[in-house]
């Protein structure tokens, strides 16, 4: 489908410099291509001193990009990735050849690489290398100005990779070294691509800082461009026509790369594909094959309990036995995410002392520590099939590929994506994508999996087939998983114990049930999806923090702080003041209406009490006239509120 684009008339203000600023830049061209000899063009380029000159360009502008490459990609990696003191300074170094004057940078090489500079007579007496007025010189100069067009374009095609994608690898096993030969730079291809092109390019046309560190000797160090300058005093016709070669060959670079400094970001998986090319879902329609029960990979069979204490922004120590699955649960900014990271051995904002089985991985760097992670998006390599994608954590510990490949395609099958297997991540649906995260981080043999909110892109049918074969294969897990989740479904359904986090520390780590009945925090309340109203116990009922006093059944010591829990389904609304047994009865005003099932929830407002949510039934608010803002009477009876010490 094509974007549609408003046409704007731009102002004459901006217009006519903008077109003279194109006839500035287009002139000089234009003069080129006139004043071209063409039927002389086969004889001047054909003659011996400009085909030797062409040979020796093409030969120190492939070495200068294999040099850059050499040094330039390692560079750019670590101004993209790691943070030390000076990393400024280093970024101006790579930036100062493209705006030194050429001839300033081949001075600056002499007295750096020269018999006379700082490091000449040390290369010279010990490799008996002499770079000045030498093709190796040439080499040198043509790499200064042109090796900065590969770092500052790659370097920008990484600060649009996700980490996440480098990081997920690293939990897999693969070492540093794996994960950017694999991963990193096929990733940044199309930046690396470019950044090659123009570097190439400028190596091809330098002139300046070759001339004045390396000569012009014919054969030697006397480049096209140096050609083209001796030419011009002589032939001024042939200086023309080698020029226009030099023309041609920028503006093929330049159109073929048609602006793509970086490449475009990979698709996110399950991404809104193309009509043609769109995936079929996993629907209801479509069931997806029945999975296996779960069980070991074969020599990673083993019950790995787990023991960590973190310090840091996260202060808590964590025990689970093998099979054990923990829901970590909290606010935004509770420390969720950190915590699996810390675990990760991924941050600096926490630090975990790790145990797993007998093993103590405190020490260990991330991609040894046997823990495997599916962030929220999943971190599928778009550049890898869903079996590559599997068997990429068990190729990185070195298992042979046709077994890789076997065991990926088994887990896949379990997972019920086993017909997916040739596609990439871009092809697959948002479900079709979890599932292949979900059996890439299990087929790596983990000792510890930690998903973070592994569904939470999903939608509600699509979210309930993964869930289900989530907790179907962490019935067989021999080590602990840990789940990030906003949902209270996915904490009640798929977790035996709910860790729940605020400012870093444990609030409450007890069973589901457990935490339904008695939460010890307003919000997983509020996520569980009942009213939690913080107070403090007094002799005549419960003073409410936010204003207002609850009639109890229940008694605590004087001055006790507590959550008051009150269940939906146990508020009454009615149209006017009850009268009866009720306690509690505020007047207020229906504020929001929202379907939960077959049932409505009500947010109701009051001047007298917290806001309150009430749960009732379509004809009950049909009959009852509930709309937004209708003004309603609450009421709840002093033996449907809990208190829960805090």
């Amino acid at each position: 489908m094509s974007r549609l684009r408003t046409r704007t008339r731009p102002p004459v203000t901006l217009a006519l410099p903008a077109l003279l600023a194109v006839a500035f830049l287009l002139l000089p061209l234009v003069g080129i291509l006139t004043r071209t000899q063409w039927s002389e063009l086969g004889t001047h380029l054909g003659s011996p001193g400009v085909v030797q000159a062409l040979n020796l360009s093409l030969v120190v502008s492939f070495w200068a990009l294999g040099l850059s490459l050499l040094l330039g990609v390692p560079l750019a990696w670590l101004l993209a990735r790691v943070e030390f003191r000076g990393k400024a300074f280093v970024r101006s170094l790579v930036l100062l050849p493209m705006v030194l004057p050429p001839t300033v940078g081949g001075v600056a090489l002499l007295l750096g690489f020269g018999r006379r500079g700082l490091l000449g007579p040390w290369l010279e007496d010990t490799f008996g290398v002499t770079l000045p007025f030498h093709t190796s010189g040439a080499v040198v100069a043509a790499t200064f100005v042109a090796m900065p067009f590969l770092v500052i374009s790659l370097e920008g095609a990484l600060g649009g990779l996700r980490q996440s994608y480098e990081e997920t690898a690293g939990s897999l096993g693969a070492s540093p070294v794996r994960v950017f030969f694999t991963v990193t730079l096929p990733m940044v291809a199309p930046g690396l691509i470019a950044g090659a092109a123009l570097t190439w390019a400028r190596a091809l046309g330098e002139f300046g800082a070759t001339i004045t560190f390396a000569g012009n000797l014919s054969g030697t160090t006397q480049t096209l461009p140096l050609q083209v300058y001796l030419l011009l005093q002589d032939e001024p016709e042939a200086a023309t026509s080698v020029s226009l070669l030099l023309l041609a060959i920028a503006m093929a670079v330049l159109i073929a790369l048609r602006g793509r400094w970086t490449g475009s970001p990979a698709p996110a998986p399950g991404a809104p594909q193309p009509a043609e090319a769109q995936p079929a879902n996993d629907s209801p329609s479509v069931p997806a094959p029945a999975p296996e029960p779960a069980r070991a990979a074969p020599d990673g069979a083993g019950r790995w309990p787990l023991h960590a204490t973190v310090t840091g922004f996260n202060r808590l120590t964590l025990d689970a036995g093998p099979g054990t699955t923990i829901a970590v649960v909290g606010e935004n900014g509770a420390g969720k995410t950190t915590l699996l990271r810390a675990l990760l051995g991924l941050t600096p904002r926490a630090h975990a002392d790790l145990r797993l089985g007998d093993t103590d991985v405190t020490a260990l760097p991330p991609h040894k520590r046997q823990v495997a992670w599916v962030p929220q998006d999943g971190a599928l390599f778009p550049h890898l099939s869903a079996l590559a994608n599997t068997a990429y954590g068990l190729r990185a510990r070195r298992v042979p590929r046709a077994e890789a490949r076997r065991e990926a395609q088994a887990w896949l099958d379990r997972l019920g994506v086993g017909h997916l297997a040739q596609r990439r991540p871009a092809q697959l649906s948002g479900g079709q994508a979890q599932r292949v995260a979900l059996a890439r981080a299990l087929a790596a043999r983990p000792r510890l999996l930690l998903l973070d909110e592994p569904l939470a892109a999903l939608d509600q049918t699509t979210r309930a087939h993964v869930r289900h074969t989530l907790r179907t294969h962490l019935a067989g897990f021999g080590g602990v998983c840990l789940i990030v989740t906003h949902d209270p479904v996915e904490a009640v359904s798929l977790a035996d114990r709910v860790l729940v986090l605020a400012e870093g520390k444990t609030l409450q780590d007890a069973p589901p049930a457990e935490v339904t009945r008695h939460p010890r925090s307003p919000w997983v309340a509020r996520m569980l999806g009942r009213n939690a109203w913080p107070g403090t116990a007094s002799a005549d009922g419960f003073a409410l923090a936010a204003g207002g006093r609850l009639v109890v059944a229940e008694a605590l010591p004087e001055g006790a702080q507590a959550l008051a829990i009150i269940a939906p389904e146990a508020v009454s609304v009615h149209r006017d003041r009850p009268g009866g047994s009720p306690r509690n009865v505020w007047p207020g005003t229906v504020r929001e209406i929202t379907a939960v099932g077959s049932r409505l929830r009500v947010l109701i407002a009051s001047a007298e009490a917290p806001d309150l949510v009430a749960e009732i039934t379509p004809d009950a608010a049909a009959e009852l006239g509930i709309v937004d803002g209708a003004e309603v009477w609450t009421s709840v009876k002093a033996t449907e509120v809990t208190l829960v010490r805090l």
